[in-house]
């Protein structure tokens, strides 16, 4: 009776993070017990998710190939069915298929790994730029294609969170990006900065805000939704407090966004920007 209740109460939880662990992957933020990558949103992380399925099924081979091996081994040579140990030193062909067939699985293995580095290298033809800068410990976001739009990105603190806010990780001033479109996305941090890293897990996004540097990635959101990233490089005491956050909306929604943006954004003229600094860096 222990076992069936126990048995039962497991299933429910079990199917309990499942459930809510799809849920939650759906809208682009961590869920707990969560297991997986969560659900792809841009091309890049199916990408990802394509190629992590692709080694994981080349692992499992092979450590049931090697398991089963070590399993023969033991029961075929063991000291009651081999009371006189073979002196055998080698064996041509087997030393030849141990040395081949590893070469041939890492070169099937590259393959799809360059294609994929390459493929998330840079955006070709971007449709839109967006620039972030990484501070202590906050994000600064402008949009140079419309308008100059600026402002400053903050996690929502505790006491001030509002239904349907997630702790952690919303922010007061999201990025705002439209669905379907290819956005060049642009990182640096100021001289006297350090390093930050812009990781949004649902886009298959993680790239290093260094002074100095002007980096490059870029995302093509496929769903409107809300998806959430945080600084993945340890920076200081609030590291942990630099959520990203991304509300993806219709092209219609985001053109109502810019004109609203620019009023609600509107800043003097503050002259070089940290990017122009570091794109000055890099020509010399």
């Amino acid at each position: 009776m222990f076992l069936k209740n126990y048995f039962t109460a497991f299933t429910a939880v079990l199917f309990t993070a499942l459930t809510s662990t799809a849920v939650f992957a759906a809208e682009g933020a961590p869920a707990p017990w969560e297991f997986g990558l969560q659900k792809a949103a841009s091309p890049v992380m199916a990408r990802i998710t394509e190629f992590h399925d692709l080694l994981l099924t080349i692992i499992v081979a092979i450590t049931l190939f090697v398991t089963a091996l070590l399993a023969y081994i033991v029961i075929r040579f063991r000291a009651s069915k081999n009371p006189v140990p073979s002196k055998l030193t080698h064996n041509t062909p087997i030393e030849v298929i141990w040395t081949v067939l590893p070469i041939l699985i890492l070169v099937f293995i590259a393959i799809p790994s360059f294609k994929l580095l390459y493929f998330e290298d840079r955006a070709v033809d971007a449709d839109m730029t967006i620039k972030v800068t990484g501070h202590q410990w906050y994000w600064e976001y402008e949009y140079p294609d419309h308008g100059e739009i600026t402002f400053d990105s903050y996690m929502v603190a505790d006491d001030e969170l509002e239904p349907g806010q997630i702790r952690l990780l919303s922010v007061d001033n999201p990025v705002v990006l439209p669905v379907g479109t290819t956005v060049r996305v642009l990182l640096t941090s100021p001289s006297d900065g350090v390093i930050h890293s812009w990781a949004v897990p649902s886009m298959g996004v993680k790239t290093d805000t260094v002074p100095g540097r002007l980096n490059e990635t870029w995302l093509k959101v496929e769903e409107e939704g809300w998806y959430y990233g945080q600084c993945s490089e340890l920076c200081g005491v609030n590291h942990g407090f630099m959520p990203i956050a991304i509300h993806a909306v219709s092209q219609a929604d985001f053109d109502q966004w810019v004109e609203e943006a620019k009023e609600e954004f509107a800043s003097a003229d503050q002259g070089d920007t940290p990017f122009e600094v570091a794109q000055t860096v890099n020509r010399q």
